[in-house]
């Protein structure tokens, strides 16, 4: 039983920490699409690993990377924001990766393809904890070393980019590091719920402190702890475990909005 649980909570915290870590990042930069968008390209990907019988996960990082290298180009070569380029692309992404799950011999929604939409407790192996790991490391290195740059950039860009900051390049690696955290906890997560872990735990941070330091800090330890939570509670109630980390998630951003301060600024005569 350990043999299959460990990897599995090993792998939730993985996801948590860097979900928490990188969300920040995604909701300081005002990229509400961008759960969806990376989340559904590493669907595609996955769902197209199933029909090659080639490595889902390596097709789901794959497709990942490949949006969030083609968001800039597209955004600066239209003149659309961002996130309207996001929005663009989560349909396109969304339609082929069922797309290729209806082309995927025999039955379509099979244990596999429903891994890759709901998240599985069971299927998460040694190879996926590497890979997340692999991708918290690398976000937490490049946050460290650059986070002079990274902080500018998400402050003002326009004004990082006068003062000399390389901020394009950094919203690049930002996006790079992003996709790979996405599908990464692709089989974990499942594709339609894993931008939850992007968004739920940062702004629950967001709610508890305005100090972007302290997000920084504080949405990695909510996001571990929504994860483990919600894996705890997919074993014991028999649910999804993409379900039961989204409600987890959802629960913890309900207690931090309950609790934060910027209700008490709001209150009048305050």
């Amino acid at each position: 039983m350990w043999a299959l649980i460990l990897p599995a909570a090993v792998a939730a915290a993985l996801a948590g920490y860097t979900g928490g870590l990188l969300g920040v990042v995604a909701l300081r930069l005002r990229l509400s699409a961008l759960g969806y968008a990376m989340a559904h390209a590493a669907f595609a990907g996955a769902a197209l690993g199933l029909l090659l019988g080639i490595s889902p996960l390596g097709l789901a990082l794959t497709f990942s990377l490949v949006v969030a290298a083609l968001l800039g180009p597209i955004s600066e070569r239209t003149g659309l924001p961002t996130d309207t380029v996001l929005a663009l692309l989560f349909p396109l992404t969304m339609a082929l990766g069922f797309l290729f799950l209806a082309l995927t011999p025999g039955l379509p929604l099979t244990s596999p393809a429903l891994t890759l939409l709901w998240g599985s407790l069971l299927g998460v192996g040694w190879s996926d904890v590497a890979a997340l790991a692999g991708v918290a490391l690398l976000a937490s290195a490049f946050l460290l070393l650059f986070r002079r740059e990274v902080w500018a950039t998400l402050v003002e860009r326009r004004l990082a980019e006068e003062a000399g900051v390389p901020a394009r390049a950094i919203l690049w690696a930002l996006l790079f590091l992003l996709g790979a955290g996405v599908a990464a906890a692709l089989r974990l997560v499942g594709g339609l719920l894993v931008y939850a872990l992007l968004f739920l735990p940062s702004s629950a941070a967001a709610q508890l402190t305005f100090e972007l330091r302290r997000q920084f800090l504080s949405a990695p330890l909510l996001g571990m702890a929504a994860t483990l939570g919600g894996l705890a509670l997919s074993f014991f109630a028999n649910l999804p475990v993409g379900t039961a980390i989204a409600l987890t998630a959802c629960g913890f951003f309900l207690v931090s909005w309950a609790l934060s301060p910027r209700k008490r600024l709001a209150l009048p005569g305050r």
